[in-house]
């Protein structure tokens, strides 16, 4: 009787396993072990055996219908890698492989199954390389072989990669928007100290008018009504700004000029001096440059101890301001009056050198210097005068003569060499001498062809009558012209 074939042998089983799951059945056995259990031999096992012996003798050989596939734990199932084919005799359909032995030798190492590239063995998402397996020969119809794939010709090789971790977070990430100031997200940065300012935190709160039906007002309504003030109101505010403009880091000097006595130079000086240093909070005096007896400390409210000349003596032992202040007078008004000597035997004239001598003095600590200077142009204090000078202002009567004489001097001026004072100089008409048939509309017309500013003070009482000025005593009109004169000559000023 032929012997049955060999069952499948279980993957991973030892050898000894295989040699007891490949032993040869013997017929007689079966035929005891039936009749050991009283069950007598029919017909369907003797077919069984006939079955076997067909079996033996033929070419093929004969594989179960249904192979139960061994439960392998050590090996799960891997899906195949994405954008790889399966190689080998298994298909991806296939989730485990399965090594069926018929016959022949049991291979060497059982635990080594030919997996196809695409199944990592340990399923963890490691990259497995695998060494591909040697192509099996075709199937010999001489001789019987397994019908499962060669086992791999070498030595299976893995490299593992490890797994890529959890990602990890930056070391430092900004924080949201919401649970930071706005301010500090700006580009250029946090706000300094200096930006909280009053104008910034304080509520703002109208003036109230300065006077009139405006005031009076404000005052019944108890300040629930503010209309604010006049347009004439703002516009003295706006000369007062101007008035008041920072003017740099060296002294300015504006010589007040005149080829004819009696116009009002002094006049003049002392006006534009008064209104200069009532508004601005610099440093503002004005110096009798007359090379003979100057009226400068007449027409000034204060009283002067010592004059030019004495300055000019003691320059070298005046070293500070407070020094400087006993030779300057200063009462009832901010403006400061550096007198001429007024003794009448006194021969020796004030000369150029003694002009530059007191304003190398003066420009150290005061911001403008006006200068009364002497009537004409051809005495010695002139030539230093006009070239410290940085604006000029010169003064014209309302008479035809004296028009005439003022525009000589603008042609003086050109004629020597002075051209940029002529273009930024202003002319004062002077009115104090009060109603004349002269038409000053054209002496106007005349002087605006030649400079850049032309201005008109109204007659006025308090000024005829040649004494000390003061501005309380001024008419309206009068006060405004002398404040619109000082913001031109700040304006020159600026410019230069």
């Amino acid at each position: 009787m032929a012997q049955r074939k060999n069952q499948p042998a279980a993957v991973g089983a030892t050898p000894e396993e295989a040699d007891d799951a490949g032993a040869a059945v013997d017929p007689g056995d079966s035929e005891e072990h039936a009749a050991a259990e009283g069950k007598p031999m029919d017909g369907a096992a003797d077919a069984d055996v006939a079955d076997a012996d067909v079996a033996d003798a033929g070419d093929a050989p004969v594989v179960p219908d249904a192979p139960v596939a061994p439960v392998v734990p050590d090996a799960p199932v891997v899906p195949d890698a994405p954008g790889e084919a399966a190689s080998g005799p298994l298909t991806a359909d296939i989730p485990v492989p399965v090594l069926l032995v018929t016959s022949g030798t049991v291979a060497e190492n059982p635990d080594v199954l030919d997996l196809p590239a695409a199944i990592d063995p340990a399923f963890t998402g490691a990259m497995s390389t695998l060494a591909p397996p040697a192509p099996s020969a075709p199937p010999s119809t001489a001789t019987p072989a397994a019908t499962s794939a060669a086992p791999p010709a070498g030595p299976v090789t893995s490299t593992v990669v490890a797994p890529p971790g959890p990602e990890e977070a930056p070391a430092w990430e900004p924080a949201p928007a919401g649970q930071s100031s706005p301010r500090r997200q700006r580009v250029e940065g946090p706000e300094p100290a200096a930006a909280l300012t009053s104008d910034r935190l304080l509520s703002k709160v109208a003036a109230p008018p300065v006077g009139g039906w405006r005031r009076w007002l404000y005052e019944v309504t108890f300040g629930a009504v503010n209309v604010g003030d006049s347009d004439k109101v703002r516009l003295e505010r706006a000369q007062d700004n101007i008035i008041a403009a920072r003017l740099g880091g060296h002294t300015r000097y504006v010589p007040v000029l005149s080829r004819k006595g009696g116009v009002g130079k002094t006049t003049v000086t002392t006006l534009l001096g008064m209104v200069l240093a009532d508004t601005r909070e610099d440093r503002v005096i004005a110096l009798d440059a007359n090379p003979d007896r100057g009226t400068l400390s007449d027409r000034s409210p204060g009283s002067a101890d010592f004059t030019a000349r004495n300055l000019v003596k003691d320059r070298f032992s005046v070293t500070t301001f407070s020094q400087l202040s006993d030779y300057v007078a200063r009462d009832g008004s901010r403006l400061d009056v550096l007198a001429s000597d007024t003794d009448p035997a006194i021969a020796q004239a004030f000369d150029d050198s003694d002009y530059r001598a007191v304003t190398d003095i003066l420009g150290k600590y005061y911001s403008i210097v006006l200068t009364d200077s002497g009537t004409g142009m051809v005495h010695s204090v002139m030539k230093g005068t006009l070239e410290k000078a940085d604006a000029v202002v010169l003064v014209s009567g309302g008479s035809v003569d004296e028009a005439r004489l003022a525009s000589e001097t603008l042609s003086w001026l050109e004629a020597h060499g002075r051209t940029d004072l002529v273009s930024t100089a202003t002319v004062v008409i002077n009115m104090s001498g009060g109603e004349t048939q002269v038409d000053i509309d054209q002496i106007e017309d005349h002087f605006k062809s030649r400079v850049r500013n032309v201005l008109r003070i109204p007659y006025d009482k308090h000024l005829a009558e040649g004494s000390r000025v003061e501005l309380a005593k001024l008419r309206p009109a009068t006060r405004a012209a002398v404040k619109a004169l000082a913001a031109l000559v700040v304006s020159e000023l600026q410019r230069s």
